[in-house]
């Protein structure tokens, strides 16, 4: 894989429109600059002058920005002050076309508008690993986009890491044994603990839920107590249906109890059998990840991992297939707003 690593700014080019009409021939609207020199994760946007229709823009520059998108990952828009839920609302169509709603949960949230939602109401005091939204799932979006409406006073970022890049320093005989076996996801609902299948699924019938399972490839198990087990077996790698890329693309490492922060894991494993935890992975067979290959993968991860604090207006773009994404702990007040657009299934990779 190669890119395209110059350090200096340059304007994206095509048209734009502004408030004060100034022509475009006469000035630059937007630069552009890498967050660190020589690497374009993410491509950040400022505005050069006050006023820019940032929507218009959007819209005259979309196929230019899909094509940005696929080549770095994320581009991050600052100065636009972007600051409501409406008005993120308005950006998302104007860029990406209608967002999304969140299906089959994983994350608690918030519905602030419509299909915009908060990032997580996790608790602030852990970290979130990184992971592609929806990767677990038959159907994900391809693209996510945060705005940042009050960062945290302290901490509170939304790292991020390239997959493809994550994908190359991966011990090829770990992914040649994941890509054979695959990864098997078990996920336990129980009343009291983390979300509930009817949160998940969007419905309080069990058969609606055993339906949409069996259409999503989930094998399910209920159990005493309003209790329901599902497992799913899942690929690890997918190439982008733009760029044809070979991504990690999973949740193998995000969903193992040992991805979780310490006091989280510890007081799990002392409350809960292995298989009656609320998330872990296993091999596709069924078999135990070793402790090691999971080591490697976190370190996987860990090395391609890009950060950035948040200021208020900020709008992240995000290809969910190239790019992972995660969140610090933080204190203070934070409002993070995510929408996510264009869906994508399995069926679609393979049908091309």
């Amino acid at each position: 894989m190669s890119d395209v690593q110059p350090t200096h700014k340059r304007s994206l080019p095509g048209a734009g429109v502004t408030r004060r009409q100034v022509p475009l021939s006469a000035q630059e609207i937007v630069t552009e600059q890498p967050l660190t020199p020589g690497r374009w994760l993410p491509r950040i946007v400022r505005p050069t002058l006050d006023g820019v229709d940032f929507i218009a823009w959007l819209e005259q520059n979309r196929q230019l920005l899909e094509e940005k998108l696929q080549r770095d990952g994320a581009i991050l828009f600052r100065g636009f002050d972007v600051s409501s839920a409406e008005r993120f609302e308005q950006i998302i169509t104007a860029a990406c076309g209608q967002a999304l709603r969140y299906t089959e949960r994983s994350s608690p949230r918030s519905e602030v508008k419509g299909n915009i939602y908060t990032s997580t109401d996790y608790p602030p005091a852990y970290r979130i690993f990184l992971h592609n939204e929806n990767s677990y799932a038959r159907t994900w979006p391809r693209k996510l986009l945060f705005c940042c409406v009050r960062p945290a006073v302290e901490g509170g970022a939304t790292p991020i890491a390239d997959t493809r890049r994550v994908y190359d320093r991966i011990d090829p005989r770990i992914r040649d044994r994941f890509i054979e076996k695959k990864v098997m996801y078990v996920r336990n609902f129980s009343p009291g603990l983390g979300l509930p299948w009817s949160t998940v699924f969007g419905t309080t019938d069990r058969n609606d839920v055993e339906a949409y399972c069996r259409t999503a490839g989930y094998e399910t198990q209920w159990l005493d107590g309003d209790r329901l087990r599902t497992r799913r077996i899942g690929q690890v790698v997918a190439r982008h249906p733009k760029t044809g890329e070979t991504t990690w693309f999973n949740h193998a490492t995000f969903f193992h109890v040992s991805t979780l922060e310490p006091a989280v894991r510890d007081s799990l494993l002392a409350q809960f059998d292995q298989e009656d935890l609320p998330n872990n992975t296993y091999y596709g067979d069924g078999t135990p990840i070793e402790p090691s290959v999971m080591d490697h993968l976190r370190d996987a991860y860990e090395q391609e991992t890009v950060s950035f604090p948040w200021e208020r207006g900020d709008v992240l773009m995000v290809d969910n297939m190239i790019t992972a994404h995660a969140r610090a702990p933080f204190v203070g007040e934070r409002k993070i707003l995510v929408g996510m657009t264009d869906a994508m299934s399995i069926e679609q990779l393979v049908n091309g």
